[in-house]
């Protein structure tokens, strides 16, 4: 076993994000490239974003539009679930270029920033150690003291922005506002992106707490918009919905946009008002007013036509959204118009894809819902909630085999994807592959310890391996926890049929049937009925389930 490359520094303090990736790519790519050119071109996005000095190298073969787009119109933050994208497209090209039987060694690790952390988890999970073996020392020799200028700490934040790399914005943001002059131009620059970036990891307070610092120094009208928009969108885009005060959220929205109105520039005018608008719109849906929130992402959409040729990421987030509003409102035919007209000024963003895709397999259009998600799964690095949506798709065709293949996918790309164990385990269970299935069981419990779907499928192994008290408490969890759910109610009924309790299944079917009359409970509750000797009620269920069948 030889070293790759010399030992690897994963400090974070001199290169930022992706450090250690990128040593590695400055090693493989130039080998690949002379071996297997499309590997590489296979993985552009991935190797552009980790190490951008071998951009000249790279064929490009994706590409979105904010790339050529100047500063102020590169208006969308990757979500922090990208950078575990590119982490599985970087060990996919790693396990690939690689020849077996070779190691790393990365020192500092203890510091790396947390791309690299993420990356190295990632290919100690999926690259088998007998073709890369990955030895990680926490600790090394300190850098040299970082003396970046403002102008260089604005460049770093500005790729990390685009690229999704949060944390690295937060902390080179915070050293860029201690550079400058506070309630500057390039103060604000640095204030603008850190907040943002603060409010994509959650970390709501500290977000505030910056927007509040712009109003404190600056009386420019364009912050104070800016500020009022992004502390209105820290309660409305809040993810946990018990946190969210949208009373203040619309206060703050309202003050941006009384603001924007009187901005002096039209253009300006026109895009930072339609922004508000659009925020305003998200408000109003989350108040459950969909015709309203419509109504607002129309008027942002007029607006956006003074805009000509420019902030075209911003027209298509606005038909997006408006085809969202569509889509629930029931307006299909104008839904689909507008997702075809936002996909075509960026056919390398996957998200619209999925969104529509999602809405035409709901309408049952199979075959178009399938070419959507597997665009999305083409139009950038390995993204788990495509192969998702394909699984569902095949669950519904019955294509059982296909669809436990694409969950396997998305559990190999992203262990924390509970809803992948939910339905896989659900697929094991029913194909009769009890102990496969009680390993995502189990594996999803300790993810989410009381999911009542989970509890559910345990419940079902334990009633069909005869073991009935430890079935019957995890039904009884499932119930308590979702008295809405259906199959809950139907697998305690089983048990309690298995247990002899005839009247408790009768019971258990009965509420199952009031949430989902399917003809397999009405068929189960005519057997335990006539176990009961109530003949005539059997038999009406029993005709009832050959009506639905």
């Amino acid at each position: 076993m030889g070293l790759l490359t010399p030992l690897i520094d994963g400090h974070r303090r001199p290169r930022g994000p992706y450090t250690v990736a990128a040593a590695l790519l400055r090693h493989l790519v130039p080998q690949a490239l002379e071996r297997d050119r499309d590997l590489v071109a296979a993985h552009d996005i991935e190797i552009r974003a980790a190490a951008p000095e071998l951009a000249p190298l790279v064929p490009v073969r994706r590409a979105t539009i904010d790339a050529g787009l100047p500063e102020d119109e590169r208006i969308l933050v990757p979500a922090p679930r990208r950078t575990l994208r590119l982490a599985n497209g970087l060990a996919e090209f790693f396990r690939d270029a690689v020849r077996p039987g070779q190691a790393i060694a990365v020192c500092n690790g203890a510091e790396a920033d947390p791309t690299d952390t993420e990356l190295l988890d990632v290919m100690m999970r999926r690259i088998p150690p007998d073709l890369l073996t990955i030895m990680l020392y926490s600790g090394g020799p300190d850098p040299p003291p970082d003396t970046r200028s403002a102008d260089e700490l604005w460049a770093l934040v500005d790729r990390c922005m685009r690229d999704g790399f949060l944390h690295a914005a937060v902390e080179l943001g915070e050293r860029g506002m201690a550079r400058t002059e506070p309630g500057g131009g390039h103060w604000w620059r640095f204030a603008q992106r850190t907040a943002t970036a603060l409010g994509g990891l959650g970390r709501t307070d500290d977000a505030r707490a910056i927007w509040d610092q712009v109003r404190s120094v600056s009386q420019d009208p364009a912050m104070h918009a800016a500020g009022a928009y992004g502390t209105a969108m820290l309660d409305a885009r809040h993810p946990d919905p018990a946190q969210r005060d949208l009373g203040r959220a619309r206060r703050w929205i309202n003050e941006a946009i009384a603001i924007s109105t009187l901005l002096p520039e039209p253009l300006d005018r026109a895009f930072k008002l339609g922004f508000d608008l659009n925020g305003l719109a998200l408000i109003e849906l989350r108040h459950g007013r969909p015709g309203a929130a419509l109504s607002l992402v129309e008027s942002a959409v007029e607006l956006a036509r003074e805009l000509r040729e420019r902030h075209p990421l911003h027209r298509m987030v606005l038909l997006a959204n408006r085809a969202q509003l569509l889509a629930a409102l029931g307006h299909v035919k104008e839904a689909m118009e507008d997702y075809a007209a936002a996909i075509a000024l960026d056919p390398a963003f996957p998200d619209y894809f999925l969104e529509r895709g999602n809405l035409l397999f709901k309408l049952g259009r199979h075959e178009e819902a399938l070419a959507d998600f597997e665009r999305a799964m083409r139009a950038g690095p390995p993204l788990p909630e495509a192969y998702y949506n394909r699984a569902e798709l095949h669950i519904v065709r019955g294509d059982t085999e296909q669809a436990l293949a694409d969950l396997g996918r998305v559990i190999e790309l992203d262990p924390s994807y509970l809803d992948a164990y939910i339905n896989r385990g659900g697929l094991l269970a029913a194909a009769g592959r009890d102990e496969e299935a009680l390993a995502d069981v189990v594996a999803g419990l300790v993810l989410e310890p009381g999911n009542p779907h989970l509890l559910t499928v345990l419940g079902q192994l334990e009633t069909a391996a005869g073991r009935l008290a430890a079935a019957g408490e995890a039904l009884d969890r499932a119930v308590e926890r979702a008295p809405g759910l259906a199959a809950a109610w139907g697998n305690r009924a089983v048990l309690r049929y298995a247990a002899g309790d005839l009247e408790g299944a009768v019971e258990d079917l009965s509420r199952a049937i009031g949430l989902r009359p399917e003809p397999d409970l009405y068929t189960n509750r005519a057997v335990a009925l006539r176990a009961l000797g109530r003949a005539a009620e059997a038999e009406a269920d029993e005709r009832r389930a050959d009506r639905l069948s």
